[in-house]
Formats: C-alpha cells, structure tokens, sequence
C-alpha cells in the first residue's frame, strides 16, 4: 500500500482530523489525528493530543529489554494513546530525516515508524530530530471514516510538522481548528443536508 497521497485523490493521507465539539465517543474527544494512511481499504492514524500516563519510556524500554540507562542524560519522550487499536502495538511518527527499511514515508516531512529498532536508537540519544512515540492507533475499515465525515464526527486540515510534534498537547486542537479559520465555538454538531 503506497501511503503517499497523489494530489486531488480524495483521500486524506498526511492530514489531520480533528473531533467536532459533538464528538460521541470520549476515546477521541477533542482529539486530533494524524492520518497515517487513507485509501479505499480503510484508514490508520495516530491521536498525536493525548499521552497515556500509565506508562513512561523507562517503563516501555523496560518491557522491551532496553537498557534504560542509556541517553539518561537526553529528554525523554512521553508515551502517547495513538488510539483504542492494538494498544500494546508501538508505533513512532517522526520527522523523515530518519528512516529504515520498515518506515513508512508519509509525505515528505513526515514518516512512521513500528520497529523496537526506532525506540532503541531514541533512548540512546539518536533517531528522529522529531518524533511522537505512541501506543495503538485509530482505525477504520473501507469508507467508514468517510462516512464519520459526512456525519459531521470529523473535519480535516493539512497538517504542518510544527503542529504535528508540538509539546504542548492541550493547545493542539484549538490550533487545528485555527488553521480552519473557523471560531470553535460556532461549529454545529448536526451534519449538513442538501
């Protein structure tokens, strides 16, 4: 599956989703998306707003049998809920000035990442300039995630790296909707009908 999306497709690989106030669900209220991938087979991506905070990377590099002692001395990432999926899986969204074999390039400034190798080289002070480490992710089968659109769940906008891997997660999804130019609070939680 090619993750990168050609101009004009329909599809919303590379872009962010952002929970309408409406949203029913509380896994992904208020929750912004990476969208990792998104073609006529469905749709994967990573809540890049929400840390999980039952678990810290020397813990996760624990369960991994990863020394943790090494890059002690460098910040160390918060472990974020990428969505209620597969919540033991790993995956990383970086920057793609580091890519393996297995990295999947999203666009051009941004990749993902689900190998130990990744989590390795970041506790040991190298890996991505930028990166969001998360467990799980969201997903949706064939047209559903269209449909959630057309329901009015779920607006969508380009994304930008300095959005995507900004620290501050409680102001991500104001300035999601900011790059809608829409006021939060006017959006409607009933879908448009024509």
């Amino acid at each position: 599956m090619a993750a990168e999306s050609t101009e004009n497709d329909g599809y919303l690989t590379g872009q962010l989703l952002i929970a309408m106030p409406n949203m029913r669900d509380p896994r992904f209220a208020r929750s912004v998306i990476y969208l990792c991938a998104h073609n006529e087979d469905g749709a994967i991506g990573l809540v890049i707003n929400r840390l999980i905070g039952s678990i810290t990377f020397p813990d996760l590099l624990t369960q991994l049998d990863i020394d943790s002692e090494c890059g002690s001395d460098r910040s160390q990432p918060a472990v974020h809920f990428g969505g209620p999926v597969e919540t033991e899986r790993g995956f990383v969204l970086h920057s793609a000035d580091y890519l393996q074999d297995d990295s999947m390039a999203i666009d051009g400034s941004v990749a993902l990442t689900a190998t130990v190798d990744i989590v390795r080289d970041i506790a040991e002070g190298g890996g991505p300039r930028e990166s969001i480490l998360a467990l799980g992710y969201a997903g949706w089968g064939p047209g559903q995630l269209d449909g959630e659109i057309q329901e009015n769940a779920w607006l969508n906008v380009e994304s930008d790296a300095g959005l995507v891997f900004d620290p501050d997660l409680d102001a991500k999804w104001d300035r999601a909707i900011a790059k809608l130019g829409i006021d939060a609070a006017l959006l409607s939680s009933e879908a448009g009908r024509a």
